[in-house]
């Protein structure tokens, strides 16, 4: 297959292994910065040029696409769809996923376990919302964070409604949420490729944290999920449209709560072998410690490649 991948900077590891390992599969692979894209919309033929020279018709798109410029990145995207090339994430897939208020609305519409979540507008509502999510503490969260970036806990109600208030004073949107005491500073990260779960990893924070992202100091161990958790993130993933992607959960008294999905499931873990699973992040071919005993339960195993998935798709052409 011709590939193209969407990648402000190359020399990332995990974007070396992606480029690596479509070699090794004999594809080839472009990869071009998004923000130096430019478009021409127009009836019958869009195209799109980089640097000065048209891009030529590829099979398929990977979008490795930041946060910082989802706007422009789904636009560059939505562009190489109007081509006929087969994206390894759609663009409104990742839009939904990228909106964490409109992402929670459509789970809770298909009755996927989340925590109690609040969203008003303006510090007048911060003691109502408080009390929506069963008082503290809480969880407040920025709409637009990543990396367990903008993730605040409130232990009391004076903090809750002092930082809402702060956050609202600036025209800030935020999230409160439910504190699942009973996760203990832990979560799960199922990868799904497809409608499968093929890895999945717990995360534990660090002293004096309550975020398990590895960003913030957070280890990883590999760990066996309950055939109920792989139901809850392929499931997730399917409500939002997403063909790749890391779900997060919590194992709360009730059941498997989905806190987010991921587009870049924690690159770093593999990377440093924190945990056992694979050697880059997804869109490579990952070898991992032998499969978890249980039948029914995922755990490390042979993860297969996401390059298997778009040639399905290209090849169902």
């Amino acid at each position: 297959m011709k590939l193209v991948m969407l990648a402000r900077n190359p020399s990332l590891y995990s974007h070396r292994r992606i480029i690596e390992a479509a070699r090794e599969r004999k594809h080839e692979i472009d990869v071009i910065n998004t923000l130096r894209v430019q478009m021409k919309i127009t009836s019958g033929r869009p195209t799109l040029m980089h640097e000065g020279r048209m891009l030529p018709r590829y099979d398929a798109v990977i979008p490795r696409i930041g946060a910082s410029i989802t706007h422009y990145g789904l636009a560059v995207l939505r562009q190489f769809e109007m081509q006929g090339t087969f994206p390894l994430n759609e663009s409104v897939a990742i839009g939904r996923s990228r909106d964490k208020l409109r992402a929670l609305q459509l789970l809770v519409r298909e009755g996927i376990g989340l925590p109690v979540t609040a969203f008003a507008h303006g510090p007048h509502s911060a003691e109502a919302v408080i009390e929506e999510v069963g008082a503290t503490p809480c969880v407040i969260k920025l709409l637009e964070g990543t990396q367990g970036r903008g993730v605040i806990l409130a232990e009391t109600a004076a903090s809750a409604r002092s930082i809402i208030e702060a956050f609202c004073a600036a025209n800030t949107n935020i999230l409160v949420q439910e504190y699942i005491r009973e996760a203990d500073g832990t979560d799960m990260r199922a990868l799904v490729m497809g409608s499968e779960v093929v890895a999945s990893m717990k995360r534990t924070c660090s002293t004096g944290e309550f975020r398990a992202n590895l960003h913030r100091g957070g280890r990883a161990e590999p760990i066996a999920i309950s055939e109920e958790e792989q139901r809850t993130a392929a499931r997730s993933t399917e409500v939002l449209g997403l063909n790749v992607a890391g779900v997060d959960m919590l194992r709360s008294k009730r059941w498997p709560v989905v806190v987010r999905s991921t587009l870049r499931p924690a690159s770093r873990a593999w990377r440093r072998r924190r945990a056992p699973i694979s050697r880059a992040p997804c869109s490579t071919s990952w070898r991992a410690a032998p499969a978890a005993a249980r039948p029914g339960h995922v755990g490390w195993g042979r993860i297969p490649s996401p390059f298997a998935l778009l040639q399905r798709q290209w090849g169902a052409s």
